[in-house]
């Protein structure tokens, strides 16, 4: 009888955790990279609190500066010390029990501990002596997540926790406040949104944005809210242990904006008592014209992710070029106009509170420029979701936190498919989780995107989607036979030479790869740095290699690949005017340029007739 109840025990363990361990599949080639969070065997927590165990952390009010990040440091005992015991952050600072969602099956027992913490450190991490002496001293960096913090200090390693002690907790000094503001372009040039994250609901208070041109009078527009709940989750661990309340996100469209000026703006919260809770100032310039000649810098990369300064979990083994890259970014900000993060964002993979995360890291970027995202399949992909892909990929999410985190100026955000302008560049954004295949609803949207743009005035025609749709000689793709994704480009091929696209970009394989100008395999241009003349195929490039653990290449080299890089960088591209584009390949650790080359045409170039990108003609007079 005991026996088979610990078997039933295991068994719902087991199948309650199953989904929150899966690591990356085989979509990121590479089986490394398994989210740090999910190693924690949570359920599985037991308590052993000890009299002669302590932990306490301090200051017990954080942002008594309006600071919204800060340094806590955190001092443990134990009377038994051992090198696998470690530190768990909890944000609500309560984490017993009484926290879990009812238990439908009267047979199972509630697990102490239901939900992950939102970042570990072990002992030892920074204290070698700790497993002789048992004290230490850990320092963790918190951002405001509206809600307190708890540290609590576990022994039995990842795997079989046991809770020795916790600490005190300790706060924000305003856990609600308006947060990690993310910039992106409306649905026209002239239109700036500005999504943000806070504690407030409407019930609480009115959300808006006060902005205006530098120096000069400013004015209030107002802001929508949303939100998403347990529920919304498609699976574990979004839906389990990964679970944490994501706030309120707000959403102002800031109008009618002046072409190339610089506005300030902050976000607001009118409180019922009439009071009003501000955030610090930011400032952006608004987008040029579409056409406009001058000097435009767009930055574009895949699979980023997020990492944790303080030496937490995520920063040795999960994306270890996040904050390279990230800092490169900020450092060179006064040279960027626009970001396209396309796809694979903060790879939370269910654990929600990863999302905060992610935008607190990015902030000095989304505040400042346009951050415009497309989805992959960390973001979307679920079983029986609707995803293209019927993989575990998304950790339950399978969309709901990227749709609602951020903005895209998409007809529905759940179809993350959308185009944008920027003076002389034209993006079609495709979602790669959905079918793109000829027939389909989005194959019907790529043409139309192709096809609305004004190569007069905008000579520069963009396609981005997160999986490789056109050539990448990764691994898998090369024991695959295709070096593309399965039904990748068959469809699409004839679009982009029909319609003259210049450059085409990739994520999802985590490193960097540059193609010949091609079409239907074959390079149709032989030169490698500088291109003029007629547009007579599209270059392809893998920038997939933001942050997360990189792909291997395939051992075969392609004639169509110029340039592999195995390591971690982005894509800058300059348009000096309507006929001079410059390309460059910088690697994170930095910032120098490893690959480029440039374009120069006349419109005429685009005019010209190519292979299978023809219009029709007739010899009538």
């Amino acid at each position: 009888m005991e026996e088979s109840f610990k078997m039933s025990v295991f068994l719902s363990v087991f199948l309650c955790f199953a989904a929150a361990i899966i690591s990356s599949t085989w979509a990121d080639f590479d089986v490394i990279g398994e989210q740090p969070l999910s190693k924690i065997a949570i359920h599985k927590t037991v308590l052993a609190l000890h009299d002669s165990a302590s932990i306490r952390a301090y200051p017990f009010v954080l942002g008594l500066k309006a600071e919204d990040t800060q340094w806590v440091t955190v001092n443990l005992v134990s009377p038994d010390p051992s090198v696998d015991d470690w530190v768990g952050v909890f944000s609500p600072a309560k984490f017993d029990s009484s926290t879990c969602p009812p238990v439908d099956d009267p047979k199972e027992q509630k697990p102490y501990i239901c939900s992950s913490p939102i970042k570990y450190k072990y002992a030892n991490y920074s204290n070698s002596n700790y497993s002789k002496t048992g004290k230490a001293t850990l320092k963790f960096q918190l951002i405001n997540q509206r809600g307190d913090f708890s540290f609590a200090l576990f022994s039995g390693g990842l795997s079989s926790p046991k809770l020795v002690a916790v600490s005190n907790s300790i706060s924000f000094a305003n856990p609600k406040a308006p947060l990690y503001p993310r910039l992106a372009q409306g649905k026209s040039w002239d239109e700036m949104t500005v999504t943000w994250t806070s504690g407030y609901d409407i019930s609480e208070a009115i959300p808006f944005v006060e902005w205006g041109l530098k120096g000069e009078h400013k004015m209030q527009s107002p802001a929508g809210t949303l939100t998403f709940y347990r529920n919304d989750m498609c699976g574990s661990p979004a839906r389990t242990v990964g679970w944490r309340d994501p706030g309120f996100i707000h959403t102002s469209f800031l109008k009618n904006l002046w072409p190339n000026f610089e506005y300030t703006y902050r976000m607001g919260h009118l409180l019922l008592n009439g009071s009003y809770i501000w955030s610090k100032f930011y400032s952006f310039k608004s987008s040029p014209y579409p056409g406009q000649d001058s000097l435009q810098h767009v930055i574009i990369f895949g699979d980023m992710g997020k990492a944790e300064r303080d030496g937490s979990n995520e920063y040795s083994d999960y994306q270890p070029g996040s904050l390279n890259t990230t800092d490169q970014l900020i450092r060179d900000l006064s040279n960027i106009d626009i970001v396209f993060h396309i796809g694979d964002l903060t790879y939370s993979n269910g654990y929600l509170s990863q999302w905060d995360q992610f935008t607190a890291q990015v902030e000095p970027i989304t505040s400042t420029v346009p951050y415009m995202i497309g989805s992959g399949n960390h973001e979307r992909d679920w079983p029986n979701s609707g995803s293209f892909y019927d993989t575990t990929d998304s950790g339950g999410e399978c969309g709901v936190p990227a749709e609602t985190m951020f903005y895209v100026p998409a007809e529905n955000r759940a179809k993350f498919w959308y185009s944008t302008d920027y003076g002389m560049f034209h993006f079609c954004i495709a979602d790669s989780e959905h079918d793109w295949r000829e027939g389909s609803e989005q194959y019907r949207f790529i043409e139309q995107c192709l096809a609305s743009v004004d190569r007069q005035k905008q000579p520069w025609l963009i396609f981005a989607a997160h999986r490789v749709l056109g050539y990448s000689s990764d691994y898998w793709y090369g024991q695959e036979g295709s070096f593309e994704e399965p039904m990748g480009r068959e469809s699409l091929q004839k679009l982009w030479q029909k319609y003259k696209v210049d450059i085409a970009f990739y994520g999802h394989v985590h490193n960097y790869e540059r193609t010949c100008p091609i079409y239907q395999n074959q390079c149709v241009n032989t030169e490698k740095h500088h291109y003029s003349g007629t547009v007579n195929g599209t270059i392809h490039v893998v920038v997939g290699g933001a942050g997360s653990h990189l792909s291997k290449f395939s051992e075969v080299i392609p004639n169509w690949s110029l340039y592999r890089d195995y390591d971690f960088g982005f894509v800058k591209m300059t348009a000096f005017n309507h006929s001079s584009l410059l390309f460059e390949y910088k690697k994170s650790r930095d910032g120098e340029v490893y690959d480029s080359f440039t374009i120069t045409r006349d419109y005429k170039d685009v005019l010209a007739c190519v292979h299978d990108g023809c219009e029709a003609t007739t010899l009538a007079s």
